[in-house]
């Protein structure tokens, strides 16, 4: 037996209900409460998502979600996974909608993280039951949802054309807050945000340009800063000359070496040490601070 909520429904989310032309009914795996509707931000990104795109999506999703908003999206690869996928790694709630039926995986080998999200107290959503298959034309009916249920849009990465344009669209003509992040403006991929920066979408450079708008009590900066200074006491002089340099811009050991006039054999076992503290992460060949 499905479950299955009807817009005439009390338990219909009353911000989707408010919109023009509201599924009529919701079809749902999960945790279906009216908390997990009461503060949601929707997170979309580009599919070909980019090292700078998942690690700032993993940056801002990560203490957002934590902070008890309800993160949506679409679940498919690139921008929505890594939402989803970033929400349930702090434990938070997120909401995947969905292109077809809530009994398909689409797409199917992300089969483990739709099971993360039910595990811990998600939902699956669609106005679409059973296993009807995914379409053209299903993908702007969900991005119509996904924007239907959010306070706000965060656009972590999105090219001039992007179907992210889809649900920013929705989410304009709904009066929704649309925040965007900045990026590097030689990536095809940042020169969508860019567009909405330059057409009033809120910048954000950290968790807390978003969650003030929420009404969310904000980290302390000076106790963040504090737990950072603990952990560099655990470096040496060569890894804090590491750090500097990635604190900047991301890099290969091969250019931290001609960087620091050092042999790569010693950068790069600094680097693997680094790694295995946590100050570290590597992505492709280059190397992120944590």
């Amino acid at each position: 037996m499905e479950n299955i909520v009807e817009i005439q429904d009390k338990r219909y989310p009353e911000l989707l209900k408010k919109i023009k032309g509201a599924p009529k009914r919701l079809y749902y795996r999960g945790e279906y409460d009216d908390d997990i509707f009461k503060n949601c931000l929707a997170v979309v990104g580009s599919r070909r998502l980019t090292s700078y795109g998942r690690r700032m999506t993993q940056l801002l999703v990560s203490e957002i979600a934590a902070s008890g908003i309800t993160i949506v999206s679409g679940f498919m690869y690139g921008g929505d996974e890594a939402a989803h996928q970033a929400t349930v790694e702090v434990g938070g709630r997120t909401i995947a909608v969905m292109p077809c039926g809530i009994d398909l995986i689409h797409p199917e080998y992300q089969e483990e993280l739709y099971q993360k999200i039910l595990d811990n107290r998600g939902l699956i959503l669609s106005e679409f039951e059973g296993s009807f298959s995914p379409a053209l034309w299903t993908y702007p009916k969900r991005d119509r949802i996904v924007a239907g249920l959010s306070q706000a849009v965060l656009v972590v990465e999105a090219g001039l054309v992007s179907g992210t344009f889809i649900t920013v669209g929705h989410a304009k003509s709904f009066g929704r807050k649309i925040f965007a992040v900045p990026g590097p403006l030689t990536s095809e991929v940042s020169k969508g945000t860019a567009q909405l920066i330059k057409q009033g979408a809120e910048i954000v450079t950290e968790a807390s340009d978003v969650l003030k708008h929420f009404g969310r009590v904000v980290r302390s900066e000076a106790s963040h800063k504090g737990a950072l200074h603990q952990g560099l006491i655990g470096l040496d002089g060569l890894e804090k000359k590491i750090m500097d340099n990635l604190k900047r811009e991301p890099l290969e050991a091969d250019s931290l070496a001609r960087i620091l006039s050092l042999p790569v054999s010693k950068i790069s076992a600094d680097l693997s040490l680094m790694q295995i503290k946590g100050f570290i992460k590597q992505e492709g060949n280059k190397y992120y601070v944590s």
